[in-house]
């Protein structure tokens, strides 16, 4: 079920008696970490009212095709872009027969014409009905095109009858929907992941900072993001928009970062420190804007900053813990050494030296650095090289909670 972390599943639900299982199956997704939105035809309402659905789902339910409250009117091409997956559960024989003739008289029945996400029924209905010719020979079409059929089970029915046609149970259809997507390497998991540089303020106008642009740690949200965790991105100011399904925060200061950071540090799996953190801030920030003098030399008084990287590894339950070393000489040395005493699991060391690379590039070269050995990466973009060090990143963290729980097995 992890699997279904940040997966997008649109529910269609027709008329049936079987759409009061929508319910459960809507809940049952949301808690495997899906993000749940529901489409419902006019006959399914008289079942099952869509407030019901909205306070389970969390978001509005979408009812009619053309929808004055989308972007430019064409609420069914947006939904159909968002799929990952469509499932339609319960699937009535009407609804099973609109669609294997191409038809689009209706929002669900447009929607699995627009996507290219994959569609998948749960059909429900009378034992005859899903005997009947008809019904079997658009179940063919329709598997024939590529959609899947989920069930139907059998048993008794809500008119009194026994035989094939019930819908399949919610945790079934939520076993099969998982099924669909392949495993990734942090199902599941929480990863929280620092990212850019601070400011340290000297006044309401000037501050200390440094060159990180923050486009490292993006892509490392997205490549955890696309490898199935669960993300919350911590981010000192940058100009970068934040990925889809990632919880970002914005910060300043590295006070406010180290605030962030440690804030539901005990659902955090593995915490990814790229943050490029000022070591000092300004002893005293000035009220107003200092204005210059005539001295030559300007004396400014700073005081350490809270190592956050440092303060995370501490932690007496302590989440797998990833450093960076950006150096301009004796990159291993620095790198190995910032490993030891801060007692960290990984630490990626880069030389921000080099023309091209680093602060502010779109590319970078890196070291993955380990107790056991180093790992060199080649210079690539950011973006390809961040699933490398996901990749990377997760087999170390896999291989630590196997040997943990070897250990306390």
């Amino acid at each position: 079920m992890h699997r279904l972390t940040n997966r997008h599943i649109l529910l269609g639900i027709t008329g049936g008696i079987a759409a009061y299982k929508s319910a459960e199956l809507t809940r049952l997704l949301k808690k495997a970490g899906a993000d749940v939105r529901i489409v419902m035809t006019p006959a399914a309402t008289e079942f099952i009212t869509p407030l019901t659905l909205q306070a389970l789902s969390g978001h509005p339910v979408h009812l009619h095709l053309l929808d004055p409250e989308a972007e430019a009117g064409m609420g069914h091409i947006e939904l159909a872009k968002w799929a990952d997956l469509i499932l339609i559960a319960p699937a009535s024989a009407d609804f099973i027969a609109r669609c294997a003739a191409g038809m689009g008289n209706d929002l669900l029945t447009t929607l699995c014409l627009a996507t290219t996400a994959p569609v998948c029924l749960a059909p429900a209905m009378n034992q005859a009905m899903w005997r009947d010719p008809h019904t079997q020979s658009n179940i063919g079409s329709l598997t024939a095109t590529g959609m899947k059929v989920f069930g139907p089970d059998s048993g008794e029915q809500a008119c009194g009858d026994t035989g094939p046609g019930r819908m399949l149970e919610p945790q079934a259809l939520a076993e099969l929907i998982a099924a669909e997507f392949e495993y990734l390497a942090l199902s599941g998991k929480t990863v929280f992941i620092t990212a850019g540089p601070t400011r340290e303020p000297l006044d309401p106008v000037r501050f200390i900072s440094n060159h990180s642009s923050g486009k490292m740690g993006y892509a490392l949200a997205q490549a955890a993001i696309d490898a199935g965790a669960r993300v919350k991105l911590i981010s000192g100011p940058v100009n970068l928009t934040a990925p889809e399904r990632v919880e970002c925060i914005q910060v300043e200061t590295a006070e406010e970062m180290l605030t962030a950071s440690l804030e539901g540090i005990n659902s955090c799996d593995l915490f990814i420190g790229a943050a490029a953190v000022a070591d000092y801030r300004p002893v005293a920030v000035a009220e107003h804007k200092i204005k210059k003098g005539n001295e030559e030399i300007m004396e400014l008084r700073l005081v350490k900053n809270p190592d956050i990287i440092a303060s995370v590894a501490a932690l007496s339950q302590r989440p797998f813990t990833v450093g960076f070393a950006a150096e301009t000489h004796d990159l291993l040395s620095y790198a190995r050494s910032k490993l030891e005493r801060k007692k960290l699991d990984l630490i990626i060391a880069n030389d921000v030296s080099v023309p091209g690379i680093g602060f502010n590039s779109d590319d970078n070269r890196v070291t993955l650095v380990s107790a056991s050995g180093e790992v060199p990466l080649p210079q690539t973009s950011k973006r390809l090289l961040a699933r490398q060090l996901i990749e990377h990143i997760a087999q170390h963290f896999n291989q630590q909670m196997a040997a943990n729980e070897k250990t306390t097995g």
